[in-house]
C-alpha cells in the first residue's frame, strides 16, 4: 500500500508542478509521512529577495480557500525591530497551489517593522480580521514607547485587506485610560490562531511584560462590537509566553500556555474575562518553550459524533518533531499523537478544511542551516489517530 501511495502522490506531484509558481513545490512527504496528502512548499530562505521567513499562520475562510500569513524578514531572521513585512497567501485547490504574495503591510527599516501575525473570523460576510505588533521591539518596548498593536481586516476572504488601525491605546501604554495596564512596558499577539466563541466575541492572547522584569505574562485581549473597540480581561498566568485559546462544549475558554517542559493551561468560567488564580500543568503534553496552535475539530463518522481538540506543538526537547495531539475530553487529557515533521521544525498553526481534513503550516529546517522553509500540509484525522503515542 505505501509503494501504490508513493506513486499516487509521485504522479500528483508532477500534474500539479506546472500550475505553481516557481517558489512553490508539491512533493510527497518524506522520512516516513507517506500518508500525508500533501506536502507544499510556500516559502524558502531566498525567495523575492528575503533571507528568512518565518511565524505561521493559518486560516479556512468562509469560502472554503485558506489563507496564511508570514513574516518576510528580509535581511536576518530576528524578531522585531527588524525590517518585517507581513505577507498573506490564498489558495483555493486545498492547499496544492497559492497566490502570489499580498503584502498585509511592509516593513520600513529597523524599528519601523511588523510582524507575530494572529487571524480571526469576523461576523462580516467573507470577513476575517489580523492582528500584528509593529514598531520596537518586545524588549525595548517602554510605558512611553510602546510595541504597538495592529488590526486589519479583510471582506473578501483575504483577498484585499484594509489599512492597518492601530488600537495600542485602547489596550496599554501611557496614553491608556485604563489604569492597570497604562504602565505596561511592553505586550505583543500569539500569533496563528484567534478565537471566535459562540456569543460572538472576538479574542486573542496577549504575552504582558507588565513590569521592568524581563518575564512575561498572558492576558486576554478581547471585542464584543466585531472589533471595532478592544478590551482586557483579568491575568490569566503569572509567568507565560504565547498562548492560545479554544472554547469548550460548555462555554469555558481553554487556554494553553507557552513553557518549557510541561505546558501549562487555565480555564476561564466567563467568556475569557477571569481566569483561576493559578495555572495548570499537563503532564502528558510536553515540548520544548515554543508556540503551537490549539483547535477545535468537529466530525461524525463511525465512531458517531466527535468533538476533539487539536494541538501542534514540537518535541520535548528540541525545535524539532512537530506532532499534532488529539484530545477527546476537553483537553482533560491529551492520549494520542502523531509526528508531521520528523525533523527541525518550530512554530505551527493549524486548520481543518472543508473536507474536514487538517492543515498545518509549519517552519521546518531538514538540514537547511539558512533558516526555516515556510511549508503546508494536509492529512486526515484517521492518519493522526492511526498510532497513539503514550507519554
Amino acid at each position: 500500500m505505501k509503494t501504490i501511495n508513493s506513486l499516487v502522490l509521485l504522479l500528483f506531484c508532477v500534474l500539479f508542478s506546472a500550475c505553481n509558481n516557481a517558489n512553490q513545490s508539491v512533493q510527497p512527504a518524506s522520512q516516513g509521512c507517506d500518508s500525508i496528502c500533501l506536502r507544499t512548499v510556500l516559502y524558502r530562505p531566498g525567495d523575492y529577495g528575503s533571507t528568512n521567513y518565518r511565524i505561521p499562520a493559518i486560516i479556512t475562510a468562509k469560502d472554503g480557500s485558506l489563507v496564511v500569513a508570514t513574516d518576510k524578514r528580509k535581511f536576518n531572521d530576528a524578531d522585531l525591530p527588524e525590517d518585517i513585512d507581513i505577507l498573506i497567501n490564498r489558495s483555493v485547490d486545498g492547499g496544492r497551489t497559492w497566490s502570489e504574495p499580498y503584502t498585509l503591510v511592509e516593513g520600513q527599516g529597523v524599528g519601523k517593522g511588523y510582524g507575530d501575525c494572529a487571524l480571526v473570523h469576523t461576523h462580516d460576510e467573507g470577513g476575517l480580521l489580523a492582528a500584528f505588533v509593529g514598531g520596537c521591539g518586545f524588549w525595548q518596548g517602554r510605558p512611553e514607547n510602546p510595541l504597538r498593536t495592529y488590526i486589519a481586516r479583510s471582506y473578501d476572504n483575504g483577498q484585499t485587506w484594509t489599512a492597518p488601525k492601530d488600537i495600542t491605546d485602547m489596550l496599554y501604554g501611557a496614553r491608556c485610560g485604563n489604569e492597570v495596564s497604562r504602565t505596561w512596558w511592553s505586550a505583543f499577539f500569539a500569533s496563528g490562531n484567534g478565537l471566535l466563541t459562540s456569543t460572538g466575541r472576538i479574542m486573542f492572547v496577549l504575552a504582558v511584560r507588565d513590569t521592568e522584569e524581563w518575564a512575561a505574562c498572558n492576558y486576554v485581549v478581547y471585542s464584543d462590537d466585531n472589533g471595532e473597540t478592544w478590551q482586557l480581561s483579568g491575568r490569566a498566568s503569572q509567568r507565560g509566553d504565547e498562548a492560545k485559546v479554544v472554547e469548550l462544549s460548555d462555554g469555558r475558554i481553554l487556554m494553553s500556555i507557552r513553557h518549557e517542559g510541561e505546558r501549562w493551561y487555565n480555564l476561564s468560567e466567563d467568556g475569557g474575562l477571569t481566569w483561576r488564580p493559578e495555572t495548570a500543568a499537563w503532564s502528558d503534553l510536553v515540548a520544548t518553550a515554543c508556540n503551537g496552535d490549539l483547535i477545535r475539530y468537529s466530525v461524525s463518522d463511525g465512531q458517531g459524533e466527535r468533538d476533539i481538540l487539536l494541538h501542534s506543538l514540537p518535541g520535548p526537547d528540541r525545535r524539532e518533531n512537530v506532532t499534532v495531539y488529539v484530545s477527546y475530553d476537553e483537553g482533560l487529557t491529551w492520549p494520542v499523537s502523531k509526528c508531521v515533521v520528523p525533523y527541525a521544525s518550530a512554530y505551527s498553526s493549524l486548520c481543518v478544511l472543508p473536507d474536514r481534513s487538517i492543515g498545518l503550516y509549519v517552519e521546518e529546517s531538514n538540514g537547511d542551516t539558512l533558516g526555516y522553509s515556510m511549508v503546508f500540509y494536509n492529512f486526515g484525522l484517521e492518519w493522526v489517530e492511526g498510532t497513539s503515542i503514550g507519554r
